[in-house]
Formats: C-alpha cells, sequence, structure tokens
C-alpha cells in the first residue's frame, strides 16, 4: 500500500503533467490563432550600486491601453515589474525588487519594454523574461543579466618613482570580480611589459570590490603606455603618452557580455510556466 508521501507525490506530478500539456495546448492556440510578435532582448552587466537597464523591444502598438509588460526572473516566484493599462501593476512584486524598478512610460507605446533596475546588487544577476501582449499579439525573450564592478582606469606617472618619468600609476577604484591587469607598450610590440609591473587588489570596507592600483616601471619618454584591467564582464584600458613637454590621456570602457538574445521558443515558455509552479509548489 502507498504511502501517504508517495500518493501526494504522484498526485503532483499528474497536476504537474496535466498543467504542462495545458501549457502547451494554449501556446499553440495562440500561435495557431493570434499573431506572435517580435520581442528583442539585450544581454547587459550591471555596476554594483549604481542603475542598470534591462532592454527589451518590441512592436510598437498605438493602443497604450492594451500593451501589457511583465518581467520575471528565473527561480524567483513574484514578478520583477508588471505594466498595464498605461501604469504600473506591482501588487505581485517579489520583495527584493521593491522600490527598485520602473519602465520608461513615456516610450512603452513606441515598443521600448525596458526595466531600470535601482542600486544593483550582486543577487540581480541571472536570467530574465520579458513578455509583451498588444493588440497585435503577444511575444517574449530571455535575456541573461551579469552582475559586477567595473571602473575606467585613470594612468598618471606613479608620483613615488625617483625620478619623473621612472615609474607609470594605474588605478581604478572598483572592480568584481577581480580582473587581470596588463600593460603594453606602443615602441614595444609583442613584448611582455606586464613583468615589470606590480599590481594589488584593495578590497572596500564591505568587502565586496576592490580598488586595483598597479604601477609600471622602467618607463620610457616619448613612448605610449596602456594599462588594460578586465574581468568576465568588463574590459577598460588607459592610455598615456609621455613626452619631454606633456602628458597625453586616454581611456575607454566596453561591456563584454552585451548581445543580442533570440526570442522565446513555445517551448521555453512552458518551462517558465512548470518553473513558476515548481516553486510554489516547493519543489525546486
Amino acid at each position: 500500500m502507498a504511502s501517504l508521501g508517495q500518493v501526494i507525490f504522484w498526485s503532483v506530478i499528474s497536476i504537474i503533467i496535466i498543467l504542462a500539456g495545458a501549457i502547451a495546448l494554449i501556446i499553440g492556440f495562440g500561435i495557431s490563432g493570434k499573431h506572435s510578435i517580435s520581442v528583442r532582448t539585450l544581454t547587459s552587466a550591471g555596476n554594483l550600486g549604481q542603475d542598470g537597464i534591462l532592454s527589451c523591444t518590441f512592436e510598437p502598438d498605438i493602443k497604450l491601453g492594451d500593451i501589457v509588460i511583465q518581467w520575471l526572473k528565473e527561480g524567483v516566484v513574484g514578478s520583477v515589474h508588471e505594466f498595464r493599462k498605461g501604469k504600473d501593476e506591482l501588487a505581485d512584486q517579489d520583495e527584493m525588487f521593491r522600490g527598485r524598478t520602473s519602465v520608461f512610460t513615456d516610450q512603452v507605446i513606441v515598443g521600448n519594454a525596458s526595466l531600470r533596475l535601482r542600486n544593483v546588487q550582486l543577487a540581480d544577476a541571472g536570467t530574465y523574461q520579458c513578455s509583451i501582449a498588444t493588440s497585435k499579439g503577444k511575444g517574449q525573450a530571455q535575456l541573461d543579466y551579469k552582475t559586477g564592478a567595473f571602473s575606467v582606469p585613470e594612468v598618471n606617472v606613479d608620483p613615488n618613482g625617483s625620478s619623473v618619468w621612472e615609474s607609470l600609476r594605474c588605478a581604478a577604484p572598483r572592480w568584481f570580480p577581480r580582473p587581470t591587469v596588463a600593460w603594453a607598450s606602443q615602441l614595444e610590440p609583442g613584448a611582455n611589459v606586464t613583468e615589470a609591473s606590480n599590481t594589488s587588489f584593495q578590497l572596500d570596507p564591505e568587502n565586496v570590490t576592490m580598488m586595483v592600483v598597479s604601477v609600471l616601471y622602467n618607463v620610457t619618454v616619448n613612448n605610449t603606455y596602456s594599462c588594460t584591467i578586465e574581468n568576465s564582464i568588463a574590459k577598460a584600458t588607459g592610455d598615456i603618452k609621455v613626452t619631454d613637454s606633456e602628458i597625453k590621456r586616454r581611456s575607454h570602457l566596453q561591456l563584454l557580455s552585451s548581445r543580442a538574445a533570440p526570442p522565446a521558443s513555445p517551448a521555453r515558455a512552458a518551462g517558465w510556466a512548470i518553473l513558476t509552479l515548481l516553486s510554489h509548489l516547493g519543489l525546486s
């Protein structure tokens, strides 16, 4: 005779199978009976403690009252953000996102469903789904959101050097995860200039982000040096040209994870629905 636990387990499995079939039928009906609109996302990265943007665009609809935007996060039971009938509907918003999200209300009608996320946290990293419903149809797309810290380095003549041009100092205030630092010389392409440097990492008071400081020795005049700081999220470079009469600097930052994501398939959409069900049942 089956135990109570087995009965409950197989009952839950039966419910999941039935719901999965129902979801498949609903999706099939939606595809055959209503137009599937194009929804596009852009995978990006958030800088800890700052505001981030989760990009999502869709086919515009002049009927603002018919537009529904729903943001979900994989593994989170509540919604991230919901917008319908021209205003936010946040009754089902998950606690971790309370007071931190907004859409660009004045741009929704032109197809912008992007989400502004305030005070980015490490826990915000994950897979998100942007779901859109309009008078034309429905569509959704996923994006992977990474979180970390990155900043542009500043390269200067090292004030601790014994002579004016002896060494250069490359410093950036906020990085996470721990990055690598490499130096390059314009007059010595291919040479391992980094060997003549010393790099240190200093944790902030919260022991999360770190200040990066790298000092390059044996510097020569009339040369351009580049200091590159890179982790899995971003790559930042600071250039400095040292001459007898002046110092010229230039810097730039590149996010390594930005790329377009394809629209979600019906099977993927069903997976999201089942995942939400499992979360409610406490089985995930």
